[in-house]
This record gives structure tokens, C-alpha cells and sequence, in this order.
């Protein structure tokens, strides 16, 4: 064999093992950006409360909540990408929502050029209003003005979390979060059976620049009326944490 030969063999065998080896990389990559986007186990289970471990003790395994096959993360152009729901639950019986909120470290670095920051705020600074906006509706006798484009036919009702829990990975931060609905539009459960809830939609607002007023930095829906809804079952970790929680 020629050095010539032997030469071009040894430098196809490193242009073989160069690529095999960026292939690795990237699958490695990969499966570990699978791994550690997944909701923290900590965040996995519900948020117990005393409406959560009344309805579990009335209803039990059988207890009904649900979800809707709505957008999970943002695609509006000025957000896109920036804030997910990984999951989400209506429990009309204990008259609440709960939801995961997870947003990675890109979204603080396109929020510090959004709004001119001198510097890129740390991965576990406190950066975002959460709450959730209901859309009611007060001609339920109509319903050809549910759009809200009508004065008076459509009421907006502003829900602020009662409880959340905050976990951080390498790469993203997550917030369960817990929102008790029972005040001037009703309960959850009594709008749901009467018809008049129109949509839930979840608003994220930067904390330096909270009005409520203006339009969101992002917004995901969670409920209309017109989607079906999916039923959901309580996980075993669901059910471990109502069943040991404790009356405060």
C-alpha cells in the first residue's frame, strides 16, 4: 500500500470517528436538554389545601378535573417562546386551578433587551407576575355578544394566586401554582354549571412593569367555552400529597 493510500484510509477514519463523535454529542445534547425540562418531581404533585382535601374526601378517586388542548408556550412575535404551562388542572369541585409556569434562562436574556436593562437579571431573581383572568358572561340569554365587543355583555374578573412553589433547574425556573376562584363572579364550580364562564387566561407580566391595564408581556389561555374539555385523573403523587395533607 502507498503512503499516499495509507494516508488517505487514515484520514478518512478520522473524518468517520470526527463525525460519529458530533453525532454522540448532539444526541447527548439532546437527551439531556429532554431530562432537565421535565417538571421538577417536587412540582409534580398538587398543591394541597383544605377546598382540594374537602372535594377528595366527598369525591375521592373519582374526583373530576380537566384541562383543554389549548397553545402551551408563547408565539405571539414579541414573546415567542418566552413562557410555558407544562400542565394545568380545573377542579370545579374544590372551586380552584393549578397550574406548572415554566419559563428557561433565554427568556431572562430577551427580557433584560426587551426592556434595556443594563445587566441580564440572575436565573433566581423573582421576575414575573402570574394571575388569571376570567371572562364572564352577563347576557347569558345572548350569545352572540360573548366576544366582549358589546358594553356591558362581558365582565373581567382579575385572580391572584394563593399559593406557589418555586423550584430551579440548570436551564429553566418552575412555579406551581395554586388560584382559589370564589369572589365577585362566583365560584368556579357555579360558573362552570350555570354556563356563564367564558375563558380563563393566565397573564405574565414583567414586576417592574405591572399594569393591568396594558397588555401583557404574555398571555396563555386555560379555558373557552367552546373547546371540549379533557378529563384528567389524579396521579399517585396527586393523591399522596391530599391524603397526607393536614388541616391547618
Amino acid at each position: 500500500m502507498s503512503r499516499a493510500s495509507k494516508g488517505f484510509r487514515i484520514a478518512g477514519n478520522l473524518i468517520k470517528f470526527t463525525a460519529a463523535a458530533i453525532v454522540a454529542g448532539v444526541i447527548a445534547l439532546i437527551l439531556w436538554r429532554i431530562y432537565t425540562s421535565g417538571t421538577p418531581s417536587d412540582l409534580k404533585a398538587m398543591i394541597p389545601n383544605d377546598r382540594l382535601s374537602a372535594a377528595y374526601g366527598e369525591q375521592g378517586d373519582d374526583l373530576y378535573i380537566f384541562k383543554q388542548d389549548h397553545k402551551s408556550i408563547t408565539t405571539a412575535k414579541r414573546n415567542y417562546g418566552y413562557f410555558a404551562i407544562t400542565d394545568y388542572y380545573i377542579i370545579p369541585e374544590a372551586d380552584q386551578i393549578q397550574l406548572v409556569f415554566r419559563y428557561n434562562n433565554s427568556t431572562i436574556r430577551s427580557l433584560a433587551e426587551d426592556y434595556k436593562l443594563d445587566k441580564t437579571p440572575a436565573t433566581d431573581a423573582k421576575l414575573f407576575d402570574l394571575t388569571l383572568v376570567l371572562q364572564t358572561d352577563l347576557t347569558p340569554d345572548n350569545d352572540k355578544d360573548n366576544a366582549g365587543d358589546v358594553e356591558g355583555s362581558v365582565a373581567y374578573e382579575r385572580i391572584f394566586p394563593t399559593s406557589v412553589e418555586h423550584k430551579q433547574t440548570s436551564l429553566y425556573n418552575y412555579f406551581r401554582y395554586v388560584f382559589v376562584i370564589d369572589g365577585e363572579s362566583g365560584s368556579l364550580s357555579e360558573l362552570l354549571e350555570s354556563g356563564e364562564l367564558l375563558a380563563v387566561y393566565a397573564d405574565i407580566f414583567y414586576v417592574e412593569d405591572i399594569n393591568y391595564d396594558n397588555e401583557a408581556y404574555g398571555t396563555l389561555f386555560l379555558y373557552d367555552y367552546k373547546t371540549d374539555v379533557v378529563r384528567q385523573r389524579l396521579s399517585l403523587k396527586d393523591k399522596s400529597a391530599i391524603k397526607s395533607y393536614k388541616k391547618g
